[in-house]
């Protein structure tokens, strides 16, 4: 195994090849994209309330959302996820299934009518939590690309040593954990009954996590085996800060219209710990060598990374339908720049021309329904974002679908959702061989529960 004892002593280039956990230009990516979690009346019309408001879930998206409660509220949500994540790795299909249970969101609205005579007829502060974006999952790849990637034994005494160029089956197994979660302040008014204006300030805390294992099984002529273990794991934590504004205008008792502007998210400093250099040539993470009862393991020190990150801008525009006390219809317009993502403090020139070249502004929607039959709603969605890549198959955008129901207590409200959404996406974990990445295909399926207690 000459070429591997070069890698790990004498800092050799072809090292990066062997990166296979996800790098800066998928993590720029990554963290600047949201789950829409919320309240089930909100994850059940697919978040589609821009215009809509009166929800606590709706200051993450437009702030002006607020005052349109008519009485202060609290609500709690859990959600239980389930899902599957197919890979397809040259013809050899495998299905990993994953469940989570979450407290997914929490929130609250204080409304105050003025008691003086005003144009401003009423005001409301709002305070809300939920998880933004829900990185755990794994899935398992294994099939047999024809190609060997680590031909020598690094204790082999044969001369010529042994070429181990027959390849049998590659294996990788792929871990996430940890969440983006977010912490908003909310304020909103009502001018003549009219113009709903708002503010936010949103603080979300960063923490992810990725373990992988790439196995590789090959052999030579004469049936001499080498199998090859390498490990990676990937430690991240940072704090970031936006602001989000927008209004409501009610034009029309039966129609009004949004619009809503979300600052980008700065992520001042992340702090990432590895056992692999994604920029540079001096690690391959923890690697075993298995020949016949030889074993040969190699073992790095960590890299402790600092570095900063800004997530693109959103604007969302919005209008909604109200159908007096039968029902509504809302849609929401959502613009994303992810050619804006950008990383700091770090030698970051190849990510960041890769975000500008390779990403594009996406253009999503959210539709939502509701039908109130007394003290029972029943409610629907669907949702479509498109992936930001701009060589993105169809399948690589996002599609989904919610149904949901409420009943009001009076004291309390009890909601129930069901959504369903499903992409695809490559995963590379032979970056720099001329190999096909993994495709997976991902089904989410979320059933979320709240309850609101009207103060």
């Amino acid at each position: 195994m000459k070429k591997i004892i070069i890698l790990g002593f004498f800092l050799a280039t072809t090292i990066i090849s062997y990166s296979q956990s996800l790098g800066y230009r998928d993590l720029g990516v990554l963290f600047s994209q949201n789950d829409e979690n919320g309240s089930a009346r909100f994850t059940s019309m697919s978040g589609a309330f821009g215009a809509l408001g009166g929800d606590a879930s709706s200051m993450s998206i437009n702030p002006a959302g607020i005052a349109v409660l008519k009485n202060s509220v609290f609500t709690g949500t859990f959600n239980s996820r389930n899902t599957d994540i197919t890979s397809n790795y040259y013809g050899s299909l495998l299905t990993t299934q994953n469940n989570f249970f979450n407290l997914s969101h929490a929130g609250g609205v204080l409304v105050f009518d003025n008691v003086y005579k005003s144009e401003w007829s009423k005001f409301a502060i709002g305070f809300n939590y939920r998880i933004t974006k829900d990185f755990t999952d794994s899935f398992i790849s294994q099939g047999n690309s024809g190609v060997a990637t680590f031909r020598d034994f690094p204790l082999d005494s044969n001369i010529p040593t042994i070429d181990y160029n027959l390849s049998d089956e590659q294996q990788f197994s792929n871990s996430y954990n940890g969440e983006i979660s977010e912490f908003n302040i909310a304020f909103s008014s009502v001018h003549q009954k009219k113009l709903y204006v708002g503010i936010g300030l949103n603080f979300f805390e960063l923490i992810y996590g990725q373990q992988t294992l790439l196995t590789e099984y090959n052999s030579d002529i004469n049936g001499n085996r080498l199998d090859v273990d390498l490990y990676q794991e990937n430690i991240t934590a940072g704090n970031g800060f936006s602001a989000n504004l927008g209004f409501i205008y009610k034009a029309h008792p039966n129609f009004r219209f949004g619009m809503a502007y979300q600052t980008p998210t700065w992520y001042s400093e992340i702090l990432q710990d590895t056992n692999f250099n994604q920029d540079s040539d001096i690690d391959i993470g923890e690697t075993t060598f298995y020949q016949e009862n030889q074993q040969y393991t190699e073992y790095n020190d960590w890299q402790y990374i600092s570095y900063s990150l800004k997530t693109p801008s959103k604007l969302t525009a919005s209008a909604a339908f109200i159908f007096g006390k039968k029902g509504l219809i809302s849609i929401d317009y959502i613009n994303q720049g992810y050619q804006n993502i950008k990383l700091y403090n770090g030698a970051f020139n190849g990510e960041n021309q890769f975000f500008q070249n390779e990403l594009r502004n996406t253009h999503s929607y959210n539709i939502g329904t509701e039908w109130r039959l007394n003290r029972l709603s029943v409610r629907g969605g669907y949702k479509f974002e498109q992936s930001p890549d701009k060589l993105a198959l169809n399948s690589d955008n996002l599609k989904g679908y919610s149904l949901g129901a409420g009943y009001n207590f009076g004291g309390f409200k009890l909601d129930l959702s069901y959504s369903d959404n499903n992409k695809t996406s490559p995963y590379n974990f032979y970056p720099n061989f001329n190999l096909n990445p993994a495709n997976l295909n991902i089904d989410n399926r979320t059933v979320t529960a709240s309850v609101t207690l009207n103060l």
